[in-house]
């Protein structure tokens, strides 16, 4: 699973190939894992979200909800996109979209962010060019 893009404040859009090993056996992914999808490119749209208005925070997920509207099948590259869709200085409204290869909606969510301010220097500061929900 990957970013490949974070070019706009409070969007970014993730990558991830739908691999065998976290399939059940009818060949069809886990809905953990496309929930840990959504999760992730909502946490790092929240904290892009707060970059963009000047804030360096840690953004936690105080809850979630993902509805599964597809089969997420083995072999297929799944891309999730996900916005803010509201927010301040301490909260963030996130929602999130989960297609397959083949453009078919595999699953929504939606999440609240709370955010904790993030100081120079702290230990849970991510390299850069990388992202973190938490």
């Amino acid at each position: 699973m990957s970013c490949i893009d974070k070019s706009e404040p409070g969007r970014t859009v993730w990558r991830m190939a739908a691999d065998e090993r976290f399939a059940n056996p009818a060949g069809i992914l886990q809905g953990g894992l496309v929930g840990a999808m959504a999760d992730s490119a909502m946490g790092s749209a929240a904290v892009t979200f707060a970059a963009g208005r000047g804030h360096r925070v840690i953004a936690v997920n105080v809850e979630m909800k993902t509805s599964f509207l597809g089969a997420a099948r083995v072999g297929s590259v799944l891309e999730c996109t996900a916005q803010v869709v509201s927010g301040g200085n301490r909260v963030a409204f996130a929602e999130a979209e989960v297609v397959d290869g083949e453009g078919r909606t595999v699953a929504r969510a939606s999440s609240t962010f709370l955010f904790t301010p993030r100081e120079a220097g702290d230990p849970t500061t991510v390299p850069s060019g990388v992202t973190s929900s938490r």
